[in-house]
């Protein structure tokens, strides 16, 4: 039902989690990322408060792995859920209970983690950890990747129909949050083209924010 990728830019410090369903809207529920701590993917039979729980154990000092290890222990059905985590020092986890939907898997290497249920094939997420690997530019470019190498190992069980990616910097709050959030063709084809048009842009926004005086125009009829 979905495979998803949380993972760490080693240059930049950047983290994010990109995520795709046959479920509508998918992001909004199991995507969680916090600047200067970590990346959070809770999935399967999701439990939305898992992200952000992960994510403050983070904040408080814990790895991805001590992070995850913690929730599985104190939290109820856990065995219904599967977790992916990334950490500000590029540490990683995933879980999936003994629940866990279909055909699924993890994988993991530094900085990047990777979990699908209901998949065509097992080695889907290695195959997204070693696509994000091989890729190089923005980790919005890499996150994309991954998801379009899963795709292209057989994805699902049955077809995609809502994805998601977001990304968080050293500001407060995400740099992108773009969800396709329902589609009846490819949504990770349509996400891939928001953030091909978003890309250019996203500097510009974040000055915006910090400093409007430096930031280019808007470039929008009425602005003079």
């Amino acid at each position: 039902m979905t495979f998803s990728i949380a993972a760490r830019c080693a240059e930049t410090g950047m983290f994010g989690i990109a995520v795709s369903s046959s479920s509508p809207a998918v992001a909004a529920r199991c995507a969680h990322a916090r600047a200067g701590v970590g990346a959070f993917g809770t999935q399967n039979i999701t439990d939305p408060r898992l992200g952000p729980a992960g994510l403050d154990l983070m904040a408080q000092g814990a790895s991805a792995e001590q992070a995850i290890a913690t929730l599985r222990q104190s939290t109820p059905y856990v065995e219904f859920r599967q977790l992916v985590a990334v950490d500000a020092k590029g540490g990683t986890a995933a879980h999936s209970g003994d629940h866990t939907l279909g055909t699924h898997a993890t994988a993991q290497a530094h900085n990047v983690a990777a979990a699908g249920n209901l998949l065509r094939d097992a080695e889907i997420p290695a195959k997204m950890v070693a696509a994000f690997q091989r890729t190089q530019g923005h980790l919005g470019d890499r996150l994309l990747a991954a998801m379009e190498a899963a795709l292209a190992a057989g994805g699902e069980e049955g077809p995609v129909h809502s994805a998601g990616m977001l990304i968080v910097r050293d500001v407060p709050w995400p740099i992108a949050d773009l969800r396709v959030d329902w589609s009846d063709g490819d949504p990770i084809i349509e996400l891939r083209r928001l953030w091909d048009l978003y890309k250019p842009q996203l500097e510009d926004y974040v000055t915006r924010a910090l400093n409007p005086t430096a930031a280019p125009s808007f470039g929008v009829p009425g602005n003079k």
